[in-house]
């Protein structure tokens, strides 16, 4: 897995490469954290390189997505693969964050 982070007129974006697995989730749980310091109310995911997404890997989605809720801020995930965009649908979560087909529209949902 790899994780890019940066911040760009008050929005955070993260883009997570390879696999979000039970091996990787503290890592980008940590990451994720770091992002949230001090006062960011705006968070983007682009998701669309991520091969896999595991329930631990989930969880550090909606951890991020309780937080910046928390903050009464924006989150967004974008470009989703249709194995990732499924693991969505079937658990129900898409329901719970919002998704946008490009980092571009992406941006939209957050302004």
């Amino acid at each position: 897995m790899e994780i890019i982070q940066k911040e760009e007129n008050g929005i955070i974006f993260v883009t997570i490469k390879g696999r979000l697995d039970a091996d990787s989730a503290l890592e980008a749980e940590k990451t994720v954290e770091n992002a949230l310091e001090g006062d960011i109310d705006r968070m983007l995911f682009d998701l669309g390189a991520l091969d896999y997404l595991s329930s631990a890997g989930l969880r550090v989605l909606l951890s991020a997505a309780k937080e910046i809720k928390r903050r009464d801020g924006k989150i967004v995930l974008c470009s989703l693969t249709q194995f990732v965009k499924e693991i969505f649908e079937v658990s129900g979560f898409e329901s719970l964050i919002p998704i946008a087909d490009s980092v571009e529209s992406g941006v939209k949902v957050l302004s």
